[in-house]
C-alpha cells in the first residue's frame, strides 16, 4: 500500500503479462490485480492511443477503488533463513537423462549440463573460501537468494572448475549493483545480455582467454563463467525465455559472453587500474551488451582509424544515443598499436569518438526522434534537423579495452542504453 493507503496498481501491455504475473508471485501477490493495455501500441495512431489509455484509466480507478488490490512488497522474496539449504533430489544417473529432467524443469539452458551432486557442489563451496548460506545476492526480476551454495549449484551443471567460483561471485555481485539495472536487461525485448570482463593475475590463472578467438568458442573458462552467470539468471533469477525474458531475438552471447582483457598486448593502463584497482588485483567487470559489431578496417594512421570507427558506431538504431549510454570498443591489438604509436592516450581516444560519432537527428525515424527528445531533451535542448547526439552523456562514458589477438579487426558492443558497467575485486578462495 501507498502512504495514503491507496493500493498501487501494475500496468502491463498484453504481451508482458506473462512477465507481471511471474514478478508479482516473486514478490508474494500472485493476485494483486493489473491494468492491461494492448500491445503492440507503438504503431496505433493518435486517436487509437488516446482511447487505450482512456480505458486504461478506467481499469486504475476501478481498481484504485478494490479493497481487495495489494501491494507486493517484496519482504517474502528478501527473507533468507540462516539455515536454509537448496532441496536434495535424486536425479537419473544417465547423462541423457539428467538432460531430460533438467529440461522437463526448465533448468537447462539448452546444452548438456553436469549433475551437481554433492561432492561437486561441496568442493565448489570449499574452493570460495565462505560458508555455504552467504547471501550473495537478490537477482531480479525473480527476486531468488543467490546464496554461495546456490551460485555453486549452478556453476557445477555449467562446467565450471572449483577455483572459477570467487571469479563468477564477483560477477554476481556486481550484475546486481543498481548502476548495472539486472531488472531492465533481465526483462526487456532487446537482446540485452550481461558481457563479463576479466582483469588481473585470477585471468591468466583460471585461463580466461582474451587473445585470438576470444569472444569465441575452444576455452573452458570463458565458456563455463559465462554459461555458469546465464544458469544463475534463469535458476535463481527466474528469467524463463517467454515468461520473464522478453528478448524478442536474444542474441548467442545470452548463452555466454565472457572474456579477458589483452592485458600483455596493450600499450595502455588495464581496464581495472584505470578504474582505480591495483595493477595486481584481479577483477570482473560486467556490461550490459546489446551485441557485436565487427570493424574490419585496414587504416594504417590514427586519423583515418578514429573516422572509421566513429562512423561504424554511429548508426540510429543504436540505444547509447536514447539514454546517454555507455558504448565500448574493443580494440585490436594492431588498431592499438596504430593508435599508441602517435601517442594518443584513452582519454585522447575517448574524445575523439565521442565527437565524431554524434548522431545527426534527421538519421532517425520520426518516432524514434520523438523518443530521443523525450529521454534526452533535458540535457541536449529542443532538437532542429542540424542537432548532433553524442552518444555518452560524456566522453569519458566511452569504454574501450585492447582485446584478441593479430588481425585488422575490432569490435563495438553497444549496450542496453540504460545500464552502467560495474567492476568488482574478485576475492581469493582455498586452493583444492
Amino acid at each position: 500500500m501507498t502512504k495514503r493507503g491507496i493500493p498501487a496498481i501494475t500496468v502491463c501491455s498484453t504481451a508482458f503479462i506473462v512477465l507481471g504475473r511471474k514478478q508479482l508471485k516473486a514478490l508474494g501477490c500472485e493476485n494483486h490485480p493489473i491494468a492491461i493495455i494492448p500491445h503492440p501500441f507503438g504503431i496505433s495512431t493518435r486517436e487509437q492511443v488516446k482511447s487505450i489509455a482512456e480505458k486504461c484509466v478506467d481499469d486504475i480507478a476501478r481498481i484504485a477503488i478494490d479493497p481487495k488490490a495489494g501491494t507486493p512488497t517484496g519482504a517474502q522474496a528478501v527473507r533468507l533463513p540462516a539455515s536454509a539449504k537448496a532441496d536434495r533430489i535424486e536425479v537419473p544417473e544417465d547423462s541423457e537423462e539428467f538432460d531430460l529432467f533438467c529440461i522437463e524443469r526448465r533448468w537447462s539452458d539448452g546444452f548438456p549440463l553436469r549433475p551437481p551432486t554433492l561432492d561437486r557442489v561441496e568442493r565448489m563451496i570449499q574452493a570460495s573460501g565462505r560458508e555455504a548460506h552467504e547471501l550473495i545476492a537478490i537477482v531480479q526480476p525473480g527476486f531468488g537468494a543467490a546464496t554461495v551454495e546456490g551460485i555453486a549449484i549452478n556453476a557445477v551443471m555449467a562446467g565450471c572448475r572449483p577455483e572459477y567460483i570467487n571469479t563468477l561471485i564477483a560477477a554476481v555481485e556486481a550484475i546486481t549493483d543498481r548502476r548495472f539495472n539486472l531488472q531492465g536487461i533481465q526483462a526487456t525485448t532487446n537482446p540485452a545480455t550481461p558481457m563479463i570482463i576479466v582483469n588481473g593475475p585470477e585471468a591468466r590463472a583460471l585461463g580466461v582467454n582474451g587473445h585470438l578467438n576470444c569472444l569465441g568458442q575452444g576455452h573452458w573458462a570463458n565458456a563455463t563463467l559465462g554459461r555458469a552467470l546465464r544458469l544463475v539468471l534463469q535458476n535463481i533469477g527466474g528469467t524463463l525465455p517467454g515468461e520473464m525474458d522478453r528478448a524478442t531475438q536474444g542474441q548467442p552471447g545470452k548463452y555466454s559472453f565472457c572474456f579477458a582483457e589483452n592485458e600483455a598486448d596493450s600499450p595502455w593502463e588495464p581496464l581495472h587500474v584505470e578504474r582505480g584497482f591495483e595493477i595486481n588485483d584481479s577483477t570482473v567487470t560486467l556490461v550490459g551488451a546489446a551485441g557485436t559489431v565487427n570493424f574490419n578496417t585496414h587504416a594504417k594512421d590514427a586519423t583515418d582509424l578514429l573516422k572509421v570507427f566513429a562512423d561504424s558506431i554511429c548508426f540510429p538504431t543504436n540505444n547509447d544515443y536514447y539514454f546517454g549510454g555507455e558504448p565500448w570498443l574493443l580494440i585490436s591489438p594492431e588498431h592499438a598499436e596504430i593508435l599508441h604509436r602517435e601517442g594518443l592516450s584513452k582519454k585522447q581516444i575517448k574524445s575523439r569518438l565521442w565527437h565524431q560519432s554524434q548522431l545527426s537527428v534527421d538519421r532517425l525515424a520520426a518516432k524514434d526522434r520523438m523518443r530521443l527528445q523525450h529521454t534526452r531533451g533535458a540535457e541536449l535542448g529542443v532538437f532542429t534537423d542540424s542537432t548532433r547526439i553524442p552518444i555518452s552523456i560524456k566522453p569519458e562514458e566511452v569504454s574501450l579495452i585492447v582485446a584478441g589477438g593479430p588481425g585488422t579487426h575490432s569490435v563495438h558492443v553497444p549496450t542496453f542504453g540504460h545500464t552502467r558497467s560495474v567492476t568488482r575485486r574478485i576475492k581469493t578462495g582455498v586452493k583444492i
